[in-house]
């Protein structure tokens, strides 16, 4: 077991469990969940805290549940609801038989209420919402009690009963919890636990007109379903005091605990619900699945594994204090994933026509090239190679800067499983003066695999045969948020993320070139393009055309170098 692997086996949680388990403190047993509100896709965040609950669940002999807290009908769908099961299962994930919603404890969530209100814990409140902010107070300054905390409970049981009955109208009356309005824990400051709100649920249809807050509700939740730890991110720290009034207001045996941990938050990446759905509903991008997401549907598109994924919230750990993780990390996670499995092929993005004019026109030969170099069972394939090939635009500098090694005017390099070629020229575009070919003459003695084939250059460039190549539109997807340090969850609200967006997040190149080995290619095959990165056939492709993502560049680009040259 290497130093990653050791420090991960005994993050803080481990040791709770490993603790609880020697005091029997739940008689042995470990049962986690998973309870994501069916109001968004899920994103890479969640998918940290998928791999947290179930691989604890897992490496303890125990249990996890997949639950839907369905308790706001206003904002749910059944689509997102369908898109998270697809999520968790796509991460490797299951849970039998242990599928649970919030809404499946509705009627006992009254029933519990009501008896909250029979001990004199509980009381309905006419105050309406923005009074009940005023009353709250502020952390400099106590709340006040409302006018109708001391309503008797016959009173309380009759307009609560009313209230299910749907006799008030939206937000005119809530249940509130009867707690402390001095506590310095503004949560527990008479919280609400349930408002009216006549929407029409996806599963209980109309049978509801109150529903309960998820302070309320989520205790109960894990109440009902024997959790034994319940995991979930920083932000619902102050919220565990209430998480353990509502059990304990109630005197029930066996409860599970509440532990925090801190959140994933990435560089230049929007991870809140409410922004990512803004970015869907406006048109910033062109749905959920928009592999500039960071929702693990979007990334399922874009070309990520699951494997890569679940290596990467392995391997950043679980902390107690929030922290940003740079972007790149999970970069170099799907790279070290793909350079083992992903097909190495032949494409051409900005097409430069080369003609070889020393070799015979009408000759076509096979090159032979490794599929996979990282993988010794991948085989190997045969290219065409004729007179007449494509290579980048880029590999060509009419007059180029120093540790180019490229091709040039008088200079040679390799074609990759093939000549080495020498620029002898090239030709303009009479109106726009854009080099629009190349001429080069072939040595051929130097066919790679040759006896004898011994001589060597500097470079080395990829090509494909401009008779045999498929043509296809190719994504270049960059980071969706130019500012790195965006958190979205810390950052000032006055700031309009929406400025902070990348203009150029997507490139789309249109008359790509691929060698003829990737016809028929089927959705989400993945291949790395030689020197240009990692891509992933898209749900758009037909048979007419494909369409490609980048999921992730190569580390040692030009740009790259160039860039670092100039700084």
């Amino acid at each position: 077991m290497d130093h990653e692997e050791s420090k991960a086996a005994v993050n803080f949680i481990q040791e709770i469990i490993n603790q609880d388990n020697k005091t029997n403190k739940h008689h042995g047993r470990v049962h986690l969940r998973f309870p994501p509100e069916p109001n968004g896709y899920l994103h890479i965040g969640h998918a940290k805290s998928i791999c947290l609950n179930f691989g604890l669940a897992v490496k303890n002999g125990g249990l996890y549940n997949l639950r839907f807290d369905d308790t706001n009908p206003s904002k749910e769908d059944v689509e997102y609801i369908d898109s998270i099961i697809k999520d968790v299962r796509w991460l490797g994930f299951d849970w039998d038989d242990r599928l649970f919603y919030a809404s499946d404890y509705f009627e006992k969530m009254y029933d519990y209420a009501v008896s909250l209100i029979k001990a004199g814990k509980a009381y309905v409140c006419d105050l309406s919402p923005e009074e009940i902010r005023k009353y709250r107070g502020s952390f400099n300054e106590a709340g006040r009690e409302s006018l109708y905390r001391n309503r008797t409970v016959e009173e309380n049981l009759d307009l609560f009963k009313r209230m299910r009955a749907g006799e008030f109208a939206d937000g005119s009356r809530v249940l509130r919890a009867k707690i402390d309005m001095s506590s310095p824990n503004l949560n527990m400051r008479d919280p609400v636990l349930y408002r009216i709100l006549k929407a029409t649920h996806h599963r209980t249809g109309d049978k509801w007109c109150i529903y309960p807050m998820y302070d309320y509700a989520h205790p109960l939740e894990d109440y009902y379903e024997k959790i034994t730890h319940s995991v979930c991110t920083l932000e619902f720290e102050d919220h565990r005091p209430l998480y353990d009034w509502v059990l304990n207001a109630l005197n029930l045996p066996d409860l599970p605990q509440q532990i925090e941990f801190a959140r994933l938050n990435l560089t230049n990446t929007v991870m809140s619900k409410r922004k990512l759905r803004r970015l869907v509903e406006e048109g910033y991008v062109v749905g959920w699945d928009d592999p500039r997401m960071p929702t693990i549907a979007g990334l399922r598109r874009r070309g990520y594994t699951p494997e890569a994924i679940r290596n990467f919230c392995e391997r950043i750990g679980v902390a107690k204090t929030n922290s940003v993780v740079d972007i790149r990390f999970l970069e170099d996670c799907i790279r070290e994933d793909l350079n083992v499995r992903a097909p190495r092929t032949m494409v051409v993005l900005r097409p430069l026509k080369l003609i070889i004019d020393n070799y015979p026109g009408d000759m076509v030969e096979e090159m032979e090239s490794e599929n996979n170099p990282e993988d010794p069972t991948a085989g190997k394939r045969k290219i065409p190679f004729s007179q007449i090939l494509y290579i980048e635009r880029e590999d060509f500098c009419e007059d180029p800067p120093k540790k180019y090694f490229r091709l040039a005017p008088g200079r040679e390099v390799r074609l990759k499983n093939a000549y080495i070629i020498k620029c002898e020229g090239f030709v303009r575009n009479e109106k726009t003066g854009e080099i629009k070919e190349v001429h080069c003459t072939y040595d051929p003695e130097s066919k790679s695999g040759k006896p004898g084939a011994k001589r060597k250059v500097k470079g080395t460039l990829h090509w494909v045969s401009a008779e045999h190549a498929l043509k296809a539109e190719i994504r270049l997807y960059d980071h969706l948020l130019l500012d790195q340090n965006e958190r979205a969850e810390e950052q000032d609200e006055e700031k309009d993320f929406i400025k902070q967006l990348n203009p150029n997040s997507l490139e789309v190149l249109v008359d790509c070139l691929l060698e003829p080995s990737l016809a028929g290619m089927a959705c989400g095959s993945r291949y790395q393009f030689m020197r240009k990165g990692y891509f992933c056939v898209d749900p758009d492709s037909t048979s007419d055309k494909l369409v490609f993502n980048r999921i992730v560049s190569l580390r040692d680009t030009w740009d790259r170098i160039l860039k670092a040259e100039k700084n």
